[in-house]
């Protein structure tokens, strides 16, 4: 049964995976879609697996990636010995996606949907969280509030959105978020496999809902250089967490993935500062105190 679903989550997630492209070249009339088929070796040298890269630039979305990949095989026995599984076989497969909109009044959005399997444990993780740059709180409800009606079934957003809270945050600057949050799990195996795909499958079909009406809503309001300056200054938070912390950066590297499919969550503007601070009383000194766990 477990190879089943495998199979069935491989196909799941290459599906979503051309539901979010075809999303967004309708929204972008001018989104170049560079596509690369890869396959990689496993630790021993055998090969292991693959995935597909689809990196975006628009005038929109200024630049994307929405990337599947399944692979399989042997891994470092000292970063085997760090999962939750046993022994050095790996199989894995998902979805990860990060999309750097233009317009500093779009958010930027991250999401991943993964099946794991290592020796004689497999588990489920992923979630999306929002990182926007404008403190239009009408935004921050709606994302949460899609999210609470696709966890309603399996009474999970409680737990899911603190997992969120706590993860995405950069710890060495006194635990400042990266964004406003959404849902974070991982290592989920409840026992009963029908069940748990269920789940994750369901919560994965929920993305397309909570980002893109904000893209639409957003996309073509007017913004100044003070709002460029800002979203460039917090892109640079973004780049600090996914290059300090992230587990999933981490991962592709300690697995032997495609370094450019890793790294395409990088922005391609960003901005460092000595001390930066926005203007007083601007709407962009507000936007930083949403930058903590709120109840939404």
């Amino acid at each position: 049964m477990l190879e089943e679903y495998k199979v069935k989550f491989s196909h799941f997630v290459r599906q979503l995976q051309d539901e979010i492209t075809q999303k967004m070249q309708q929204l972008d009339a001018e989104l170049f879609l560079d596509e690369d088929l890869w396959e990689r070796t496993d630790f021993v040298k055998k090969p292991g697996g693959g995935g597909i890269t689809r990196a975006f630039e628009g005038e929109v979305f200024e630049n994307a990636g929405v990337n599947t990949s399944e692979v399989y095989g042997k891994i470092n026995p000292e970063f085997a010995s760090k999962l939750k599984g046993n022994g050095d076989e790996l199989w894995a497969t998902g979805i990860s996606l990060i999309i750097h909109p233009y317009n500093p009044k779009v958010p930027t959005v991250h999401a991943n949907f993964r099946m794991i399997h290592q020796g004689d444990k497999f588990w489920f993780g992923g979630g999306a969280d929002l990182t926007p740059y404008y403190p239009y709180e009408e935004d921050f409800h709606y994302f949460h509030s899609v999210w609470k009606k696709a966890c309603a079934p399996y009474g999970c957003y409680d737990e899911m959105k603190k997992t969120c809270d706590q993860y995405f945050v950069n710890t060495h600057r006194n635990n400042e978020m990266r964004g406003i949050g959404g849902l974070f799990f991982d290592h989920y195996n409840s026992g009963d496999i029908e069940k748990d795909y269920k789940m994750v499958t369901d919560l994965a079909n929920h993305f397309i809902d909570s980002y893109f009406p904000l893209v639409e809503k957003r996309m073509n309001e007017e913004y100044t250089d003070e709002d460029v300056e800002f979203q460039l200054h917090r892109r640079g938070r973004y780049v600090e967490f996914n290059l300090l912390h992230d587990r999933g950066t981490l991962f592709g590297l300690k697995t032997k993935g495609r370094i450019d499919s890793i790294l395409i969550s990088l922005p391609r503007r960003c901005m460092y500062t000595y001390k930066y601070q926005p203007k007083e009383n601007s709407p962009h000194e507000k936007m930083l105190k949403y930058y903590r766990p709120y109840e939404w």
